[in-house]
């Protein structure tokens, strides 16, 4: 009788595409987690995956552990059980570098963009082939007769060293996560050595300067804008229903793409796939009908309009992200003011970035700030304040909070763009109910 997966932390947006993964192949899953709404949950619920509160009753001898990288035995009862009585378990990370084995695999990792480049390649793939795969924004797909297994690449903690892909893409390498990373050499050393993991194709953006000093025992493919990159993205055409573009390889066009997605950085991200694709073998002509087709990833640029006004939101939380998500926006709405809500994400990236913060926001037309959003692994030594990071933009900046976002209203014609990884959807909330509201009042 095989075991079932119980997953300690289902709710995690890793743990919840592995789960729903493994369940669409046919194995029994079930798993723990908080009793805190998440957004995850939606499709775990639909598949009927059970999700329990966190119990070491939970813990049995048939059941496969599969662990979130959040939970220790300090802070979690079910994982002390399981090393108090010596019940094995894997982490996330390591489960998935044994299971992806079994295919032929294609990574995707970077600083940014990794998971609209993950929904990119395996929205094309799974349409031209049978392809599982697990996706950063909770999304997961499984077949028991797939081939091809995609899958996102996490950089944090070197949390991609367990994995040997066949094939993979590096967007870019940037210095993130300071709580764990010393320097940008420290970042790079992880990727240099990510990279010496790939067995048959490296695709890494050649305007990169980290990335044209990577090394790998597989061919590096370098992408990108310039002449010198393998595969380049040239007649480029952004228009307010996408990009239109034709990529070059060895001085030949090997086609024309679309993709109904805007800034610079969904170009490069497409670029990267078609390049992936194409020394993979396959057919171009139906990779670029397929490319038309993404509607995109949760929390990456998602849209909705409340009473005649634009909402976007995106889990933007660094400048480079911040920078691309406002290049966009302008992009697709050239003639509307562009209004920016961000939430600094972790006091120690706040610290180390918070010139770049500043100068990244100043790309928006104005500037609202809500109140830094600390991780469960740091203290609040009050080294740093939402209100220094307001100071350092040029641009109108004014602090909101949840209970008072109306500063928002100000504004005419225009797009908010709402940023964050932590929890800037509540702000987003309290606006649209507050649209609403004047809505039924006029």
């Amino acid at each position: 009788m095989s075991k079932t997966y119980h997953f300690i932390g289902i709710k995690g947006s890793g743990m919840s595409a592995l789960a729903l993964m493994l369940h669409q192949m046919g194995h029994k899953v079930q798993g723990s987690d908080v009793e805190k709404y998440y957004f995850t949950q939606r499709g775990l619920e639909q598949a009927g995956i059970p999700i329990l509160p966190f119990d070491e009753k939970n813990i049995t001898e048939d059941v496969e552990l599969i662990a979130g990288n959040a939970f220790r035995e300090d802070n979690n009862v079910e994982i002390a059980y399981a090393i108090k009585n010596g019940y094995k378990f894997k982490r996330y990370h390591e489960f998935l570098g044994h299971f992806m084995n079994q295919f032929t695999s294609f990574g995707v990792a970077g600083a940014h963009g990794k998971t609209s480049t993950t929904g990119l390649l395996s929205h094309a793939m799974k349409n031209i082939t049978d392809t599982s795969y697990v996706i950063g924004d909770g999304t997961g797909r499984g077949s028991a007769n797939a081939q091809y297994f995609v899958f996102e690449a996490d950089e944090y903690e070197r949390h991609f060293m367990p994995y040997h892909p066949a094939y993979s893409i590096i967007t870019n390498i940037d210095f993130d996560h300071p709580d764990y990373f010393t320097s940008i050499d420290d970042v790079f050393s992880a990727f240099d050595d990510y990279a010496k993991q790939v067995q048959k194709g490296l695709f890494v953006y050649g305007e990169d300067s980290n990335l044209r000093k990577i090394t790998s025992n597989a061919p590096i493919y370098y992408y990108g804008f310039e002449e010198n990159d393998d595969f380049m993205a040239t007649e480029i055409v952004r228009t307010t229903t996408g990009s239109n573009f034709n990529v070059k390889h060895d001085g030949q066009i090997i086609g024309k793409f679309h993709v109904p997605a805007y800034g610079r950085h969904n170009i490069l991200n497409a670029t990267a796939v078609i390049a992936n694709l194409y020394v993979a073998g396959f057919d171009m002509a139906l990779v670029a009908e397929h490319l038309k087709t993404f509607s995109g990833v949760k929390r990456r640029f998602t849209e909705k309009v409340i009473s005649d006004t634009v909402i976007i939101d995106d889990f933007a939380h660094h400048p480079t992200e911040i920078i691309a998500t406002l290049d966009a926006a302008r992009q697709k709405y050239p003639s509307k003011e562009i209004v920016a809500i961000f939430q600094p994400h972790t006091f120690t990236r706040t610290i180390a970035l918070l010139d770049d913060f500043a100068e990244a926001l100043n790309e928006a037309d104005a500037v609202y700030l809500a109140q830094i959003y600390g991780s469960a692994r740091e203290v609040d030594h009050g080294d740093v304040k939402v209100e220094d990071l307001a100071a350092k933009i040029n641009k109108p900046a004014k602090v909101v909070t949840v209970e008072n976002v109306s500063p928002l209203l100000d504004h005419d014609n225009a797009v908010y763009v709402f940023m964050g990884a932590g929890d800037i959807q509540l702000y987003e909330r309290s606006f649209e109910e507050l649209l609403a509201s004047l809505q039924n009042h006029m």
